[in-house]
């Protein structure tokens, strides 16, 4: 984010300054030519009067060495040329050859053309530059002058003017970085520290705030904004925690004296009991499972996982076993399907509760005289373990909506629930990277899967 914005506020500031870059080394550069011009009309001028005294009285020694001398001080050569175009008076610059476009020059200068303007001088442009000028007298021309100077020293200092208008851009853009940096890190910091918080809350450090005091005045909104939220989700939460740890140590001492109560039951029970009564304590065990789970939760946050190799087939059987006697009460037939052995490594009492939970919603919305099949089997490197009733079932858009909290569908209004089963196995099941998926098969009914790592142990 910090790159894209340096590059919106660059890119302005570069065009702008490449803009008023190339439009002031174009007007530095038009002043120096015309200063240049100025100069050789001036000096051209000068000697079209002494050339037509001179031409006037046929003598070539005055202007001679005036050309001469002003050669020797300035480097500028001048030629006087005669109405027959020969050179008449040109100091050291005499039998010099004309150039092409100098013979051209003079040509209409002895035919009253007046000198036009010189090409612009830039870096690349040649060495000389020339200005022919017609000498009249009375209306007539008698000869011409040529001014030709050395073009060094104006494109000199046009270079000079290009690489000190360069040095100033170069820096202009440097410190236009450094600023768009400055003002990227002041706006971006509140963002970042945002964005850290919220990973610091994602991974359970509740207490995690950021500083209000930085940053534009929106973003401190939003920093105050975010801190009342968090301040208000860890109120949330440790109320939660706290109703869990009271709800699960409350329940602790009431299963701890069922347990005893089945324990002195057994006793005067005769054999033929006896498969039920290790039901009833395997329920009891599972049950302190599940309290100890939720009081390990509530104490640190999180579900403390006991990882172990679990037979999915085996386990489905024993909580079908488990939910048969509910069922048959309203007159539902829950089964298992038989299968060989489906490893998982997971958490064991996790996936019981997610199960059944799953199950409970299915003997919960199954009519009277329909069916409840559960089955387990592997798919490559998932386990699958699905229970498939024979209720009202859900549409495919319903589906989607089942695992949210206190989601109903709208026909079973009647039926009592809160719309937490399908929500809670499936915060259960992330804890040991599994997942809940809810379908609408053909034929009716709802087929929910849970979805578990294979795995090995290590």
């Amino acid at each position: 984010m910090r790159r894209r914005l340096v590059v919106v506020f660059l890119v302005p500031l570069i065009a702008i300054l490449l803009t008023l870059g190339g439009a002031t080394t174009w007007s530095a550069t038009r002043s120096i030519q015309q200063a240049f011009y100025t100069e050789q009309l001036g000096d051209l001028a000068y000697f079209v009067t002494s050339a037509r005294q001179a031409l006037r009285s046929g003598s070539a020694a005055v202007i001679d060495a005036e050309v001469q001398r002003f050669h020797e001080v300035y480097g500028i050569d001048v030629v006087v040329f005669d109405l027959s175009g020969g050179e008449w008076a040109a100091g050291d610059a005499d039998g010099d050859v004309l150039t092409d476009d100098e013979a051209a020059r003079v040509g209409l200068a002895l035919s009253g053309r007046r000198a036009e303007a010189p090409e612009p001088v830039f870096p690349w442009s040649v060495a000389d530059s020339s200005l022919v000028e017609p000498v009249f007298d009375d209306g007539d021309v008698i000869g011409a002058v040529m001014v030709s100077e050395d073009t060094s020293a104006p494109r000199a200092e046009i270079i000079q003017q290009i690489v000190v208008l360069s040095l100033v851009a170069v820096l202009s853009v440097a410190l236009g970085i450094l600023l768009v940096r400055q003002l990227a890190r002041w706006v971006l910091a509140p963002v970042r520290r945002l964005d850290e918080a919220m990973v610091a809350i994602e991974r359970g450090e509740m207490d995690a705030r950021v500083a209000e005091d930085t940053g534009p005045p929106e973003l401190r909104r939003m920093t105050r904004v975010f801190n009342g939220m968090a301040d208000e989700i860890e109120r949330v939460m440790t109320r939660q925690q706290e109703f869990a740890l009271n709800a699960s140590h409350e329940l602790r001492n009431p299963l701890n004296a069922l347990l005893l109560r089945v324990e002195h039951l057994a006793t005067g029970l005769d054999d033929e009991w006896a498969d039920d009564v290790e039901e009833t304590r395997e329920e009891g065990r599972r049950m302190t499972r599940i309290l100890e789970t939720l009081l390990g939760l509530a104490r640190g946050g999180r579900l403390d996982t006991t990882i172990s190799a679990v037979d999915l087939a085996t386990l489905a059987g024993r909580r079908v076993d488990a939910w048969r006697d509910v069922a048959a009460q309203r007159g539902i037939r829950i089964s298992a399907a038989t299968s060989d052995a489906v490893l998982s490594v997971t958490d064991r009492t996790i996936v019981e509760s997610a199960l059944d939970a799953v199950i409970d919603n299915a003997v919960k919305y199954s009519p009277a005289g329909s069916t409840v099949e559960v089955a387990a089997r592997r798919d490559g490197e998932v386990c699958r373990l699905s229970v498939r009733d024979d209720g009202p079932g859900l549409t495919v858009e319903q589906a989607a909506y089942a695992t949210d909290r206190f989601w109903r569908s709208d026909g079973n209004g009647e039926t009592p629930g809160s719309g937490l089963g399908l929500a809670i196995a499936t915060d259960l099941l992330a804890t040991v990277d599994g997942e809940l998926v809810v379908d609408a098969p053909d034929g009716g009914g709802l087929l929910v899967t849970l979805l578990l790592p294979a795995g090995t142990i290590a």
